[in-house]
């Protein structure tokens, strides 16, 4: 399962499409992202562009980790900032590809529902409808409850942020491992235009416009819309059709009501859908054999199913595959600077997400014509936020959060005729049966929070923060009895009723008052060189299984998962060197979490399910420089060594290799393994060389390499579930010059430029197999941009 499928050519149909790519707009070649970059919304003439190329000093970024403006330098914190016209260039429109960019961050994506982020190691919990990520998603200052909300193209992107380590006293939900910040395009008052479209391979297409402007003297608008699509990059051999691909578009359009420079009111509202075949597995291990028996095989076999080599990016699916999304929302945002210089914040949103998937069971007969959970979400939240004036010996940061949310679940199955072979049940247990549960969970989050920065000298700040959040949870999970088949007793009765005997859990509730707090000392060495350390402690609530599994004899308290609790301590250094030239950031960190929430997977049930895992241990160093050394030339290098352990899990899933055989244990010991999803090393490098021509045209050429080292690919720890470690080239160059009024720009790209075949997640199948998503194939394209 080593072969990858050979590239193919674009097809002519596809070749006849760039002329009218190139027609309409234009492209994003590499710019130096990162805090190095610079931002450029509009148009600009050619001596602008010019001045751009031979500045070769490195640009100020603001952030706004610390809930104010700020240099990114001098934020005693670890921060890795991308600006939109980075994430443009290279072509990471998606936020499963940001782990290619920064250190310590991984995505363990498979569709909307199946995700999940982690940050150096925490937070691999995908699924989980009754449990919010460790890792917080903020989208214009919006909390995002689900990592799903966050699976469409990152259109008209202004920067963002990744912030490590717990940072709960000014994010406010659950923020045990780090904060993902996202900052879209305001509306400006003077007039914007860009539109974009590229084309590639496997039937890549996608378009993307914006435009903003004013609409009075007090009043701006901004309204950006895209659509993507592509074939597929898997090959179905029972039908002989292209899977993983599909189409994603959405819009978003804003309003800004600024009638003074101390007032200003944002209204957003944004709407995204996607119908695909994302999350398409391929078989990756058919588990261990023992005693000359595979049991994934043998059965398999028995069934009469065909299996295929998922490492040539081919399946054997003789149903449907495919999720279909709806999700949108609104927002306010209001800044009110006092005649005091006090500035006031309000920040209220509402969101909605729909999922609905269709999965086939991997095979080509008959088990399971469909399987899954259906997911309705509702989110609404509330913040208030006080800034003080700075300047002073103090200054400070205080407000309220409330967050409110109301999600409903659907799991079903629908089996087929050969489903008894598959599940080694007695015959008539499970075939043709249907079975049908229900989950419901409601969350009321109240905080209270405040964090002050002390200027006891020029050059030492001490900083003290802390949040209080109450919360609670109420739930309950039901199941119905099966539907279908024929009319069974004795044990092929007792076998249906246990996988799918009617189950009502009454109802579950859960509080807990949870603290965050945070010390940091950071002192200035001199003007260009802060150092910094850092003890946090961070809490993410409980949650609850909406699923049944094993509750029918376990008991209702089974569902409910205890809270994540973990304490931090950062040592830092931030400096600027060589007359603005070099930008050198490096920390080590330790992060000791207890309750720590993750996922397993229950062979017996077939179902996946929350739980807590004892005690985790992350510790390690994470590195990022900038380089302009000559004018034109921007280089960058991040990377991180993270050993990130269990130092204690006694009561964890076994491995099949371990289960299947007889007298296994119920449980085994996962004490000193290492986390599931954290590669102990990745390096990120990437470079940008642009030139000017006589005639006004400037050319650029960009290359990056982005390595991963192998990975546990389940909880379990199985030895048939690891991911191999794996390093991505992607390579780009392009034109730009002035048209008109605008600018165009064309560029060339080729993402995974040497066709490595590589794993981004792995997920548990039945009787011992393993499935995994393939990242994407060589992919060559061409993108056009006309900005005006």
């Amino acid at each position: 399962m080593n072969q990858s499928r050979p590239i193919s050519p674009i097809s002519s149909r596809r070749l006849k499409r760039l002329p009218l790519a190139l027609m309409l707009a234009g492209c994003a070649g590499w710019s130096h992202g990162y805090a190095a970059d610079e931002t450029t919304n509009t148009a600009e003439p050619a001596a602008a562009t010019k001045a751009k190329a031979d500045d070769a000093h490195l640009k100020t970024v603001t952030v706004t980790a610390r809930r104010r403006e700020e240099s990114s330098q001098s934020v005693p914190t670890p921060i890795s900032v991308v600006s939109g016209q980075a994430l443009e260039s290279q072509r990471v429109y998606r936020i499963q590809d940001l782990q290619q960019l920064t250190p310590s961050l991984n995505v363990a994506y498979m569709h909307a529902r199946q995700s999940s982020i982690s940050i150096r190691g925490l937070g691999n919990n995908p699924a989980s409808d009754g449990l919010e990520g460790s890792v917080g998603l903020y989208i214009d200052n919006v909390y995002l409850g689900r990592p799903g909300m966050a699976v469409f193209d990152l259109m008209d992107i202004e920067q963002l942020e990744v912030l490590r380590g717990p940072q709960g006293t000014l994010f406010g939900k659950n923020t045990t491992a780090g904060v993902i910040n996202i900052s879209t395009r305001q509306p400006t008052f003077t007039p914007e235009r860009s539109i974009e479209t590229s084309v590639g391979q496997d039937g890549y297409f996608q378009t993307k416009g914006t435009v903003s402007g004013p609409l009075t003297d007090e009043l701006a608008g901004r309204f950006s819309a895209y659509r993507s699509r592509s074939d597929g990059d898997i090959k179905n051999e029972y039908d002989g059709h292209d899977l993983n691909g599909g189409s994603r578009e959405g819009f978003r359009g804003q309003l800004l009501f600024k009638p003074n420079e101390d007032f200003s009111l944002r209204f957003i509202g944004d709407y995204n859908e996607e119908s695909s075949s994302a999350g398409t597995r391929v078989l990756t291990s058919t588990g261990p054999t023992i005693n000359g028996v595979n049991r994934y095989e043998s059965r398999a076999a028995a069934a009469g199913a065909t299996l295929v080599d998922g490492s040539d990016r081919k399946v054997n699916l003789d149903s449907d595959q495919r999720v279909t999304v709806h999700q949108g929302g609104g927002s306010v945002e209001a800044n009110w600077k006092m005649p005091n210089d006090f500035t006031l914040t309000s920040v209220s949103s509402y969101r909605w997400w729909d999922f609905t998937p269709r999965n086939d069971d991997g095979l080509n007969v008959p088990v399971s014509y469909n399987a899954g959970v259906s997911v309705e979400d509702k989110q609404w939240s509330q913040e208030f936020r006080l800034a003080s004036p700075t300047g002073g010996a103090f200054d400070y940061v205080l407000g309220a959060y409330y967050f409110g949310n109301k999600l409903d679940n659907k799991s079903f199955t629908y089996n087929g005729p050969l489903a008894d072979i598959w599940n080694g049940t007695p015959a008539g247990a499970l075939a043709n049966t249907s079975s049908v549960g229900k989950g419901h969970i409601e969350t009321n989050s109240f905080a209270l929070f405040a964090q002050g920065t002390w200027h006891l000298t020029p050059k030492l700040d001490f900083t003290a923060g802390i949040r209080g959040t109450y919360e609670e949870k109420s739930a309950w999970v039901n199941r119905n009895a099966p539907v279908g088949g024929a009319a069974v007793t004795g044990a092929a009765l007792t076998a249906r009723n246990a996988r799918y005997g009617a189950y009502d859990s009454g109802d579950l509730s859960q509080y807990s008052a949870s603290p965050s707090g945070l010390l940091n000392l950071s002192y200035h060495f001199t003007d260009d060189v802060l150092g910094y350390a850092t003890l946090s402690h961070g809490e993410k609530s409980g949650g609850v299984n909406l699923t049944v599994g094993t509750a029918p004899t376990a008991g209702a308290d089974s569902l409910l998962i205890g809270t994540e609790r973990a304490n931090n301590l950062e040592l830092g250094v931030k400096s600027t060197l060589w007359d603005n030239r070099l930008q050198l950031n490096g920390n080590l960190f330790w992060t000791e979490v207890h309750g720590y929430q993750t996922t397993a997977y229950d062979d017996a049930n077939r179902v996946q399910y929350l739980t807590n895992a004892g005690a985790v241990r992350s510790r390690g160093l994470e590195l990022e420089s900038i380089l302009v050394p000559i004018r034109g030339l921007t280089l960058n290098l991040n990377g991180s060594y993270n050993d990130v352990r269990y130092t204690s899990y006694k009561d964890a899933p076994c491995p099949p290799e371990v289960s299947f055989q007889a007298g296994a244990p119920a449980s085994c010991d996962l004490t000193g393994h290492q986390v599931v999803g954290a590669s102990k090393y990745i390096a990120n490098a990437n470079g940008e060389y642009k030139w000017n021509w006589d005639n006004g045209l400037q050319e650029y050429v960009t290359a990056s390499y982005a390595y991963r080292s192998k990975a546990v690919g389940t909880v379990e720890d199985s030895a048939y579930a690891q991911i191999p470690g794996y390093g991505l080239v992607n390579l780009s160059t392009g034109f730009r010059g002035d048209l008109g009024q605008g600018q165009w720009d064309v560029s060339l790209w080729l993402k995974n430029a040497f066709d490595k075949t590589y794993y981004t997640t792995l997920w548990s199948e039945a009787n011992g197999g393993y499935s995994g998503l393939l990242g994407s194939e060589r992919t060559l394209g061409l993108t056009g941009r006309y900005d005006f």
